[in-house]
């Protein structure tokens, strides 16, 4: 969008076509108890350069360098130079949402490329050109089975990342649906299949919020027989050496895609990963690329559907919040692409090996111990006699982000710290980690 200054002779010319008197009567009609009266708190204006040195010191408060064992949902996986080095073609990186397809067959094209490998990777044939995020795309596959179903059940794992049951939770009360939370017992899902009401979907995460794998079977066994759909959250670093979710008998997979192509960046942006069965493609939420020719039969691409309410009346639309992601989509394709289907098995193979060997040194610490005893994936959590945000504090002094703290959503776990590992992590980091934390919980 252009930057265009209004001069006072343009503000007079509007309010005049509008006919008020000041800008304030735009707000006239606002209730008062929601307008701000007075001082806004905001400091002295700064210059431009100014302001670059501003949040220039900013960054610099943060701690660089630190070795990362963080995980709960963005991922230090290692991103090949090439990944960036072809997402910022400006040909990518200039153009928004294709919906010229006389202009944008590229992009069109690489979002192709893109479901198409969403599709490969999760074993489900239908895959849309990306959502906001692994949590956006979480609701909207609720939304797809309540409108599928006419239900107003939604059962839920406790093991679903804690901002997806979030957001389906706001979602619920909206929509008056009612979301039950299935307990997790042994770090898996304790489906209780006589709870009501009967759902119109079954969500849960594998590997689930607390690393550990979980029993797909008993998931989708619940679904089937209650006539719900069996949504999966997955992950997408895991997929080339776990099943995926077509081949489990899933409905619908979704999944946040930040670990391919995309850095750690203080939360985003990211890109939300979906992907469902033919059966249920004219409900798929966002927009959806196809493949075709044109009048003189050359290979085209087009958007085949788009049922947002944007592009088609909104009672007919199958979403009215989605969006799509393409820059990270591609960046996401790009990644996948280089990787192959070998490329992205190894890493799901040395994160695994690796978070097994980083939790048998933890687990030989006195105080550490494992808070579950579950098969699990690149991520496991560890119950300390400390409390977790004072060892994290004390890890950081000697270089290693240590982990996240459960006690915010699993309160159930006191002292309890997620740890995270991937193929990036060295022999030496490992047991620098596992020597730090020793040495973090004999201080006390």
């Amino acid at each position: 969008m252009d930057f265009t200054p209004h001069t006072e002779a343009d503000v007079s010319r509007m309010l005049s076509a509008l006919g008020f008197d000041q800008p304030s009567d735009l707000f006239a009609h606002l209730p008062g108890d929601v307008l701000v009266d007075g001082d806004l708190g905001l400091p002295e204006p700064l210059s431009e350069l100014e302001v670059m040195r501003h949040v220039d010191a900013l960054g610099a408060m943060n701690t660089p360098g630190l070795i990362c064992f963080a995980g709960g949902g963005i991922y230090d996986h290692h991103l090949p130079p090439v990944v960036r080095a072809l997402t910022m073609r400006p040909e990518f990186v200039t153009s928004y949402t294709p919906y010229q397809p006389e202009v944008a067959q590229g992009v069109l094209q690489a979002l192709f490329e893109y479901q198409s490998m969403i599709a490969n990777l999760t074993g489900l044939p239908a895959a849309n050109a990306s959502l906001y995020d692994g949590a956006s795309a979480g609701l909207e596959a609720v939304n797809l089975a309540v409108g599928h179903t006419g239900r107003k059940g939604v059962w839920v794992s406790r093991g679903v990342h804690p901002q997806t049951r979030e957001m389906i939770a706001t979602f619920a009360r909206a929509r008056e649906l009612e979301v039950v939370e299935h307990p997790m017992v042994g770090g898996r899902t304790a489906w209780a299949s006589d709870a009501a009401p009967e759902p119109a979907a079954v969500v849960f995460s594998q590997p689930n919020s607390l690393g550990v794998i979980e029993d797909y079977d008993a998931a989708v066994k619940v679904a089937g027989a209650t006539g719900a759909l069996a949504i999966a959250e997955v992950d997408p670093m895991l997929l080339g050496v776990l099943r995926t979710p077509g081949a489990a008998g899933c409905d619908i997979a979704f999944a946040e895609g930040q670990p391919l192509g995309n850095p750690m960046s203080f939360g985003g942006p990211v890109v939300g990963i979906f992907a469902t069965t033919m059966d249920l493609i004219r409900r798929i939420p966002g927009r959806l690329v196809g493949a075709t020719v044109d009048q003189e039969g050359r290979h085209a691409y087009t958007l085949t559907l788009r049922t947002r309410e944007q592009d088609i009346r909104r009672e007919k639309a199958s979403s009215n919040i989605c969006t799509n992601q393409t820059l990270n989509a591609i960046a996401a394709a790009i990644h996948l692409a280089w990787l192959g289907p070998h490329g992205l098995a190894e890493v799901g193979r040395q994160s695994m090996l690796k978070a097994r060997y980083l939790a048998d040194r933890l687990a030989d610490i006195r105080g550490i111990h494992l808070a579950v005893d579950a098969p699990f994936g690149r991520e496991f959590p560890v119950l300390l006699p400390i409390d977790p945000q004072d060892a994290i504090a004390a890890m950081a002094e000697r270089g290693f982000l240590a982990g996240i703290p459960l006690s915010d959503h699993y309160p159930e776990f006191p002292g309890g710290l997620l740890v995270a590992v991937t193929e990036k992590r060295t022999r030496a980091e490992l047991d620098g980690y596992a020597e730090a934390l020793g040495e973090v919980i004999a201080d006390g």
